[in-house]
């Protein structure tokens, strides 16, 4: 990509639409995870769309249980079909809905994920009129996708990306033309929001620390190693001397807990280093209401979904400059950035704001107001239309870039 170079933004234009259909393929919705919550917040909003234009929305998920399945996701109803892992099976339901479409109305296939692309072209042959629509989300597409999901993903009318960090992969790493990709940012869930406006009704889970405190929420797995709990443990231990009613409260479970764990002991730190996996959103939602901080260190992030709810919290945020979290975070507006993987820049960081009280306010409030304002559901909803009604009435042009 040429340095002057701009991938496109949610376009703004009439989005009113013909009766359209819509097929949405995830990997799951019924999950714990920025992906899958990014999931439900685009099924959700794509069912109002649809809605509106006495359309109709089929959402089927790869890895859910087998079976419908209803959620609320901000207040919409969200109905939904898993299929337990059993791909042929996957597949074949998404064939056997597509050509069951009528052919004379608009219709797009939503491909929930990147690896998911494939079997979208594959189902769009049943009805070459579909438009296709891909959803990446970050990390999985920032090194080069295998010949045949690169295949896939380079067959969509229309690339999403949460990020412009992403949205560069996917021009530089999987080639995807710049005229396909859209810069849409995840929303924050209006359950958030509400639990935001009334905190002192949120439930803490049981045995849950007092003093300063420092939040992470996060997917806690070994192949996620890039999250950064590490760097905030050994963090802690640093600045605990000259802070010792400080606490870090990490939410999130996952196969590389224990090591976590074992490496708070290690230094001595049990007893306040503090992990809540399972917790409910509720739980989840209170813990941020508590907490003095929010940081995630992360060097894998496409977007960062758990920044927007802390700052739906007024809460200071830090984060690496890297990948998503800088579209997210902005250094010293609504919080702080440091270098990927520099400890030391990551415990002054969190020391200045521990020690200044003004500014973590200033930061917080600052970081309210750009949720509200830019990243509330509707507005999410709206763009997504937009994006779907540019897509259904002239695709996306194909040239080569300068």
């Amino acid at each position: 990509m040429s340095s002057g170079a701009a991938i496109s933004a949610a376009p703004q234009r009439d989005a009113r639409l013909q009766p359209l259909d819509i097929i949405g393929l995830f990997p799951d919705l019924l999950g714990v995870g920025g992906v899958q919550e990014a999931g439900r917040l685009t099924a959700a909003a794509l069912s109002e769309i649809v809605r509106e234009s006495t359309g109709q929305a089929t959402f089927l998920t790869l890895n859910d249980t087998p079976g419908v399945h209803v959620v609320d996701v901000s207040g919409c109803n969200v109905s939904l079909r898993g299929y337990g892992r059993a791909k042929a099976r996957f597949v074949l339901s998404g064939i056997s809905r597509v050509r069951s479409l009528q052919k004379d109305r608009a219709g797009i296939i939503i491909a929930g994920h990147p690896h998911l692309a494939l079997p979208a072209v594959l189902m769009r042959r049943f009805h070459p009129k579909l438009k296709l629509i891909v959803m990446a989300h970050g990390i999985e597409v920032w090194s080069p996708l295998s010949p045949s999901r690169r295949r896939g993903l380079l067959g969509a009318d229309v690339v999403l990306a949460p990020s412009h960090f992403t949205a560069r992969k996917l021009n530089e790493v999987q080639g995807v033309l710049q005229d396909k990709i859209r810069v849409l940012p995840w929303p924050i869930s209006t359950d958030f929001l509400r639990f935001a406006a009334e905190p002192a009704a949120l439930p803490l889970p049981p045995e849950f620390p007092s003093g300063k405190m420092i939040l992470t929420v996060g997917r806690w797995a070994a192949s996620e190693k890039y999250k950064g709990a590490d760097e905030l443990i050994r963090a802690i231990a640093q600045l605990r001397p000259n802070n010792p009613d400080l606490q870090l409260v990490a939410v999130g479970g996952g196969d590389d807990l224990p090591r976590l764990v074992e490496l708070a002991a290690s230094l001595g730190l049990s007893d306040c280093v503090h992990f809540f996996p399972g917790l409910s959103r509720e739980q989840i939602a209170g813990c941020y209401s508590r907490a003095d901080i929010f940081a995630l260190p992360s060097t894998g992030e496409g977007f960062g979904l758990v920044f927007l709810e802390a700052m739906a919290f007024a809460k200071p945020v830090v984060g690496a400059a890297f990948g998503g979290t800088m579209d997210v975070v902005k250094d010293g507006v609504n919080g702080l950035l440091v270098p990927p993987r520099d400890m030391q820049r990551l415990s002054d960081a969190l020391s200045t704001l521990l020690h200044d009280e003004p500014l973590r306010a200033r930061l917080g409030q600052a970081g309210a107001e750009i949720v509200g304002a830019k990243y509330c559901f509707q507005s999410f909803r709206e763009n997504l239309r937009q994006i779907v009604a540019e897509c259904i009435s002239s695709g996306t042009e194909r040239r080569s870039l300068s």
